[in-house]
């Protein structure tokens, strides 16, 4: 049985930048690999034209580099960049934090709520991708909810840089208990309307999160 089922000619671009995301989240397409266009054409029964659209745009999000005459690879990051950008995100993430603290209404506190509640529930699940993708809402609702536009507008221009890896990297069974329990406590912050605690938890939590990455990366190397 092929395990990515031909795809439907309504919205192929997109439906294949899911897929392909997807693969990458899941590691089918590993950090750092080349994308071989011929055989995801053979998988996907799609032409070059819908999969060169769909791989700018994971480009664009970060998880794709396109060189000229070499075509795609999966991206990756380097040691020194996880130094350098996560302690700036870490800041960044802090700051929405307490601004959406100070903003936050009950309506919003709902969202959030049941978006936590989803992400807990795929964690127990082990469901990795469909966990990945809430984790970054969640993230990024913050970011909505602080009301910011330049902040959010900076937080966006460094996700590009760091996407590739910061929702990708995969955790241990240790380390992915203890980003949920990172969830758990910015969830009372948030329920409490506690804007330094909130802020002080997020920079805890990119922390752990640049932790992850290095481990993924040291994987990957072995």
């Amino acid at each position: 049985m092929n395990e990515h089922p031909l795809i439907a000619r309504r919205s192929l671009a997109t439906e294949l930048t899911e897929r392909l995301r997807d693969m990458i989240v899941e590691g089918t397409l590993a950090a750092g690999s080349k994308i071989s266009e011929p055989d995801l054409c053979e998988t996907f029964g799609v032409s070059r034209t819908p999969l060169r659209e769909a791989l700018k745009v994971l480009a664009a999000e970060g998880l794709v580099q396109l060189t000229p005459n070499r075509g795609a690879t999966v991206a990756r990051i380097e040691p020194g960049a996880i130094e350098e950008l996560f302690p700036i995100m870490g800041m960044l993430e802090a700051l929405a934090g307490e601004l959406a603290c100070a903003r936050l209404t009950d309506r919003d506190l709902r969202k959030l709520e049941a978006m936590h509640g989803r992400m807990v529930t795929h964690w127990k699940a082990g469901e990795w991708v469909p966990y990945s993708r809430l984790n970054r809402e969640i993230h990024e609702q913050i970011f909505v909810l602080a009301g910011n536009q330049t902040l959010a507008g900076l937080y966006q221009s460094l996700m590009v840089k760091i996407h590739a890896v910061r929702f990708v990297a995969r955790k241990s069974p240790e380390r992915w208990a203890e980003a949920i329990d990172d969830h758990e406590r910015m969830m009372v912050a948030l329920r409490a309307r506690d804007g330094a605690g909130l802020s002080s938890l997020m920079r805890e939590h990119l922390r752990h999160k640049a932790d992850v990455v290095h481990e993924a990366l040291r994987q990957l190397d072995r």
